[in-house]
């Protein structure tokens, strides 16, 4: 009796190579993730040491924080003379984003909360979210109320909630339960 060896195709990605992709798409998020955690937080500390390299790190995350927060002269004044890179609607957002990390890291990645799972339905869900942001920004502009950091770090967070539910999904690998 003969025994034929069947080998797989030679170009079909293996489940290690998958795993390994997996894993660098999700570390490359919690890498983004920390410097949008820590770098309005560490702008005004940069900036004041006075160290060359330290300051110029300051200011390429302060002309970051320009491009994306719309209220940047409005941030927390950390450090004397030294504001937030960003407001703290953005903030909010960003915090909203690492509280989505952490529910993915501790459930199974099935839970009804996640967007992702209903389609469109739930893509209508998180850009309503979402667009509590420029809600917030667009009343605060025609004078409903001034900027408020209590009233404008909820709505950033609704926001950064509505797209982290929606995209969690699809940046990190399955939890391990």
């Amino acid at each position: 009796m003969t025994t034929k060896l069947v080998q797989p195709p030679l170009n079909k990605p293996t489940q290690e190579k998958k795993s390994r992709k997996t894993r660098l798409k999700s570390q490359t998020a919690d890498l983004l993730l920390a410097g949008l955690v820590t770098g309005p937080i560490a702008a005004p500390f940069l900036a004041a040491s006075g160290l060359p390299g330290l300051t110029q790190i300051a200011d390429i995350i302060y002309t970051m924080g320009m491009f994306v927060c719309p209220q940047p002269e409005m941030s927390l004044m950390l450090w004397p003379h030294w504001l937030m890179a960003v407001c703290m609607r953005c903030y909010g957002t960003v915090l909203a984003l690492v509280f989505c990390r952490w529910l993915w890291s501790r459930g199974s990645g099935q839970e009804a909360y996640w967007l992702g799972q209903y389609g469109v339905w739930g893509g209508l869900i998180a850009v309503v979210m979402m667009l509590f942001y420029p809600l917030e920004w667009w009343l605060q502009q025609v004078g409903v109320w001034d900027y408020i950091n209590w009233v404008v770090f909820p709505f950033g967070a609704v926001a950064g909630l509505g797209l982290g539910l929606w995209v969690a999904p699809a940046l990190y690998s399955r939890p391990h339960t």
